[in-house]
């Protein structure tokens, strides 16, 4: 399967790494930001043609789908423009920064009935697959996840420590994969959905502080705390208490309430979130059928961030 891969910067990078591991693959045009990093990561990955026009690189002949990695703003557009080329789509998250485009994105794939789906990698990292598969078997519910995601990020910067071309968003981006988690491994609908934000940073113009309370239909609870300020551990740690038993997934690892660690490294063929993903998007390709996390079944978690964001408003926050 010929595909192209849109964006060069940390996450293009850590889709290009991850799809080495994935056999009949092949990444055969790199559509890129900027033309000298562009050149440079198409160099380092072997990819044959480059250019900064999306347009030039779908064109490119043999490709059938596209991974898009780029800032969070273009996501809905360049996604919407990939499926009216006749290209599958998988989007990172998230798919747009407002609601409204979401609906333009799910609209175009049910248009085309090309596969489209969202980078919410919590579905497929496999501390969370372990939970979500026994809360299928009814072996557990959630009653409450506790969730810290925390940044030092003061300065524009990405995952790679480079200086970002946009800016980064607690609420669309970093909140968008929790709330979708809870709706995932809950099975509901949300009830209720709040937030409160701290201070603007005068530069960025974003909120850096932010916390978002969420009930779902079934009374389970969602605390979610945000923030770029926190200068200590990076990076977001879940607390899953449930009616029997509780679990905390740092990173990769798994633990329970006794800090006792549980082994899920059987759970998936990989332990890299990201090349599970990708491995969804290209079976869902090849099967013909719609995808985890493809973007109508993502669009409520779209749909809870806008309520969070009328509740900011309304604040006047």
């Amino acid at each position: 399967m010929k595909i192209c891969m849109a964006g060069q910067g940390a996450f293009g990078i850590k889709h290009l790494e991850a799809i080495r591991n994935i056999d009949g693959i092949e990444v055969v045009t790199l559509a890129g930001g900027s033309p000298d990093s562009t050149k440079e990561v198409a160099g380092r990955f072997g990819i044959p043609h480059w250019s900064t026009d999306l347009a030039e690189c779908l064109r490119q002949p043999g490709v059938e789908a596209v991974i898009l990695t780029t800032p969070t703003q273009m996501h809905a557009a360049q996604a919407i423009q990939c499926l009216r080329a006749g290209k599958h789509v998988m989007v990172e998250i998230p798919m747009a920064d407002n609601l409204a485009d979401s609906e333009k994105l799910v609209a175009a794939q049910k248009e085309t009935g090309l596969v489209a789906m969202a980078g919410h990698t919590r579905r497929f990292n496999p501390c969370h697959q372990w939970v979500h598969n026994r809360i299928k078997a009814g072996e557990l519910n959630v009653q409450q996840m506790d969730v810290q995601t925390y940044f030092f990020r003061r300065t524009n910067m990405n995952a790679l420590g480079k200086p970002r071309s946009w800016t980064d968003h607690l609420l669309w981006h970093h909140a968008c994969h929790t709330v979708d988690l809870f709706a995932y491994q809950t099975g509901q609908k949300m009830k209720i959905a709040r937030a409160v934000q701290g201070p603007k940073h005068p530069v960025l113009g974003i909120a850096m502080d932010m916390s978002i309370q969420l009930k779902a239909e079934n009374g389970a609870i969602c605390t979610l705390s945000l923030s770029f300020n926190n200068d200590g551990p990076l990076g977001t740690y879940f607390r899953y208490i449930c009616d029997n038993g509780t679990y905390i997934a740092r990173y990769d690892d798994l633990f329970d309430g006794k800090d006792n660690k549980i082994d899920v490294s059987k759970v998936a063929v990989s332990m890299n979130g990201i090349e599970l993903q990708d491995r969804e998007f290209f079976a869902a390709i090849r099967e013909g059928r719609e995808p985890n996390a493809s973007v109508a079944q993502c669009l409520p978690a779209m749909q809870t961030l806008d309520r969070l964001e009328q509740d900011l408003n309304q604040q006047g926050a």
